[in-house]
Formats: C-alpha cells, structure tokens, sequence
C-alpha cells in the first residue's frame, strides 16, 4: 500500500485547481457511496483529485485506478480493509470497470467497512442497477457530460461565466447574450468549440487531437465496451462501421434494412449495436413523443454524441446543418427531454418546439406553434423567439 500512497500524493502534487468542471459543485459528497460516470477523456480522473485536493485530508484519503498493478495478487476489499485501520476515511476508485468483480467487492466496503466513504468512477457504460451485486440502492449516481460551451469559453479564457436553466435563456436570452458580449466574441469562440472543444485534453495538443480523439474512440470500443458487455471482435468491427456509417450521414435516419447489408449484422444485432454505442456516449438516439421505447426499437434519428467527433470520423463530410443539430442535442443530454418535433425539429420536455437553422432561416415551420422558437447560427444576438444557437451551450 505503501507505494499506492506515494503515487497519489505525486498525483495531487501534479494537480491544478485552476479549470474545474461543473460537476464538482452538484454532487453531494456527504454520501457514502457515490458513482461517476462519463465517457472516456470526460475528465473524471481530474475532478476526483482537485476534490480531494480542495476539501480533503490527504493523510485520510487515497486515490488508485483499480487497472493498477497492485491488484494483480491483491484484492480491492483487503486494500480497503487495511486502509481504514491505519484511519483512512476516503477511498477514491478510478475506472472500477477494469477490476473483476468490482460491485461485488464495492458492496463488502459498504457492508464491512462503513466507516470508509467510496467514491468510484466508471465508463458510461456501467448500469449500476444491473451489476451483480445492484448498487443501485446504496450508490448515488452521477453522469459527466463532455464540456459545454460555457465551460469550454471558461476553459480557454479564464472568464467566471454562470449557467442558465433553459427557462431562464427562453425568457431573458437577449439580455443574457448583451450581458457576454461586454466579455467575449462568442462566433469564432463557437466555431473552435464545434471542431475541438468537447473534451478537456484537446489543449494538449490541438494539431493532433483530433488523432487522440479517433484513438479514444478506439479504446472505447475495444476496451470501455467489451469491458462491461464482453463482445466479440467480430461485433467490434460492426461498431466501428456503425459509427463511420452515423457520421458520413447528414443526419441519419437509420434504415435497418439497408444498414443491416452494409455493416453485415442481423436487425436485432444493429438495434443492439446502436444502444451499445449511445451508452458509451458515442451517440444519442431521439424519437418522437408518441414512440415507444423498446429494447429493440429503432431510434427515429441518430446523432454523434458531440460536433467534435463529426470532425474526427466525418472530415470533410461534415455537414453544417447536422453540426447545429448534433450541437443542440448534445447539450440537452441528461438535462431535459429532448424529441423530433411534428412541426420544426426538436420538442423539449414536451413543450418547447425549435427549429434550428442558418441566419437566414425563417418561421416558417413554426408559424403558429405554441412555445416555439427558432434557434439561429451566426448570430450574436436575437430578440423575441429568435435565439442564437450558440446560448443553449451556457444550461451547464
């Protein structure tokens, strides 16, 4: 354990405080089980360590990926064990997907160890309910999206710019726009979020990001996946030309037959495939209201997950239109629920209808929707109904 020790305190040594994600200030850390989910590059492992930097003991805290080779003839239970009798209080767990057996073992911490407060990270692809041992009545969940707008503005700027709930944008969304205008020029910060600023790590290497995303795609798939649902290769090269097929359309509205041919898999193997992909947040699927969803039922519509990896699979075949669509829904994602519209394109929580479009777009498929709006690209500001595209990137 000792060398465990060293490391993390090398770890917190290394780690800045000065970009935080806006995860970090809604979890209520008071639990004594808490999950972290989120794609991979999210920047979970980060939050972690600036939590225990800024509010714990590090005398009573340890970090460990559960993918170290301390486990190899060692047990994550005997660790936590040992831990708490030389007065831990804190054990962080990084990746716990990669550890065999892990909710079996997290569940004996919780059970044998209750002193200990264990808070574990995962790939969004872990359900907690259905583990094997069904944490989902002792854990409480979190999910961590890939940086909005505002965090990337934040991120590169330095700037201390609050969020919005969409009520808030829907009826103040001019005053709001005039207000950060005194402090950015939010169009060409918007075009560099849509190609690179998803996930934190872009600023290690802008020109080479974008081959450090393909690759993160890559570890998704081969290891994120079959990690939690143990697929076969065959079934890893079906998700790759999946993913490729999803990107190079504009936008995609599956054909399952047609699909089925192309990637060479049976329809309930494709319907599988595109859920495997939505839950490690690749894609997301959206339906209309009236659709029920069903294990094996077609989504409507697919999206990539964010604009960034239209860029990194699509190249130049990146469609404009499919990226303000890509955009808008990404940032809905577990914030409200967003369908295809019988009239315009998106019906948020039921209510709000928008049609999303260019600046020279018109009402003309909203005309006499209630609660509509129309969403405008390269525009700074807007007035009545008309929003820029860009605000809905500040809800988080």
């Amino acid at each position: 354990m000792e060398n465990l020790l060293v490391e993390f305190q090398q770890k917190i040594a290394r780690t800045s405080l000065d970009f935080q994600r806006y995860l970090i200030d809604e979890i209520d850390w008071h639990n004594q089980l808490i999950a972290i989910r989120g794609a991979r590059g999210s920047g979970k492992t980060t939050m972690l360590l600036q939590y225990i930097k800024k509010n714990l003991d590090l005398k009573t805290s340890l970090f460990v990926s559960l993918d170290h080779l301390y486990f190899i003839d060692k047990t994550l239970i005997s660790l936590a064990k040992d831990f708490s009798k030389i007065g831990g209080t804190h054990l962080l767990l990084d990746e716990v997907h990669k550890y065999p057996n892990w909710s079996r073992e997290v569940k004996l911490i919780y059970d044998d160890v209750p002193e200990l407060k264990v808070i574990f990270t995962s790939s969004s692809m872990l359900e907690i309910y259905k583990s094997e041992s069904d944490l989902s009545r002792r854990a409480v969940s979190y999910d961590l999206k890939e940086m909005s707008f505002r965090e990337f503005i934040v991120f590169e700027t330095g700037l201390d710019l609050k969020s919005h709930t969409l009520e808030d944008l829907l009826e103040n969304h001019t005053e709001i726009a005039q207000s950060l205008l005194t402090q950015i020029k939010p169009i060409p910060l918007f075009l560099k979020y849509l190609e690179f600023g998803a996930y934190p790590y872009y600023k290690e290497n802008i020109k080479l990001y974008h081959q450090k995303l393909l690759n993160t795609i890559n570890l998704i798939i081969e290891i994120d996946i079959n990690a939690v649902d143990h697929i076969s290769y065959d079934l890893i090269v079906k998700l790759k030309k999946l993913l490729f097929a999803i990107a190079t359309s504009a936008p995609f509205t599956p054909n399952i037959t047609k699909l089925s041919e192309r990637i060479g898999a049976s329809r309930a193997v494709l319907i599988q495939a595109i859920k495997q992909l939505e839950r490690a947040g690749l894609v997301n699927e959206v339906y209309r209201p009236t659709k029920g969803i069903g294990v094996l039922t077609k989504p409507e519509k697919l999206f990539l997950n964010n604009t960034n990896l239209m860029y990194a699979l699509a190249k130049s075949s990146t469609n404009v239109g499919n990226l303000r669509e890509t955009f808008f829904v990404n940032q809905f994602k577990n914030l409200a629920v967003i369908h295809l519209a019988d009239q315009g394109d998106f019906l948020v929580n039921e209510k709000y209808t928008f049609e999303i479009g260019g600046k020279n777009k018109t009402q003309a498929q909203i005309h006499n929707v209630k609660n509509s709006y129309l969403a405008k690209d390269n525009i700074e500001i807007g007035i009545n109904n008309i929003i820029p595209v860009w605000l809905f990137g500040f809800m988080y």
